[in-house]
């Protein structure tokens, strides 16, 4: 087997998808490491693979399964690697896979028991992790919503742990007209605030009850406009001295609570 090096044409190539605007208009991107790269040959949404040929036996179980279902498989260099990874020290595998993003018109939302929607998230770490925690609490789909950022983000990916693979991840640059569709689908809104008028405590029973959780901008929080259309506006208590919590941290307390309330 051939070994592609950082000035293979294929390498070259696939690390335009560095881009977005590249991965739109191919309509592929890079998972990278273990974890991604299993998730997208799990839910056949892998194209090809590529290895570092130092890594190959380490990953042999991820190449067989890749070369059982027919895709392609391609052994790397050292700095072929280091070309096609966005981190510090490339882990060495990576899956070249269709997009995961699908059109908020195109899922259907009725008879979910939450989903959850970013508000122009911009931190791809942050967004990573929300997928993540709405993945293992259950959530029916995550929406990025306004001038989000692409989930297809090579941090974003990280970050998910493979999570982009399992959940429904729709993207909407119409913040207002997506949170009519959700509402239209029989979710009641549920605005994350510092002085909302419902305690997380004291929020069961709107959690047992279909809902959307709205997160905002790490920077911004949610627009004044969303915060009051929203049924209703919900606040964590702090008991110690931070300020606030992060989208993150939020988002995973929130989940929780929504997960417990609903099994």
């Amino acid at each position: 087997m051939d070994v592609l090096t950082e000035r293979s044409s294929r390498v070259v190539s696939l690390a335009k998808l560095h881009r977005a605007s590249v991965r739109r208009t191919e309509g592929i991107f890079l998972a990278e490491g273990a974890n991604a790269v299993d998730a997208a040959l799990s839910t056949e949404r892998a194209r090809q693979l590529l290895v570092r040929d130092d890594d190959a036996d380490r990953h042999r179980d991820l190449t067989e399964r890749a070369e059982a279902a027919g895709l392609p498989v391609h052994r790397l260099t050292a700095r072929a690697a280091d070309k096609l990874s966005e981190t510090t020290t490339a882990p060495g595998i990576f899956a070249v896979s269709a997009l995961v993003t699908t059109s908020l018109h195109h899922l259907d939302l009725s008879g979910a028991g939450f989903v959850v929607v970013a508000v122009e998230p911009r931190e791809p770490g942050n967004v990573g992790t929300l997928i993540r925690c709405a993945d293992a609490m259950g959530a029916a789909a995550v929406l990025l919503l306004g001038d989000a950022v692409d989930p297809h983000n090579g941090k974003c990916v990280r970050a998910s742990a493979g999570s982009v693979f399992h959940v429904p991840i729709a993207v909407d640059k119409d913040v207002d007209g997506a949170l009519d569709r959700v509402r239209a689908a029989g979710l009641a809104t549920l605005a994350t605030t510092m002085s909302g008028e419902v305690d997380l405590p004291a929020a069961e029973e709107l959690l047992a009850a279909p809902h959307a959780w709205l997160f905002g901008n790490e920077a911004h929080g949610l627009p004044d406009a969303v915060v009051a259309a929203a049924d209703h506006r919900v606040s964590i208590p702090i008991h110690g001295r931070a300020e606030s919590l992060n989208l993150a941290a939020a988002s995973a307390i929130c989940l929780y609570a929504s997960a417990t309330a609903q099994h």
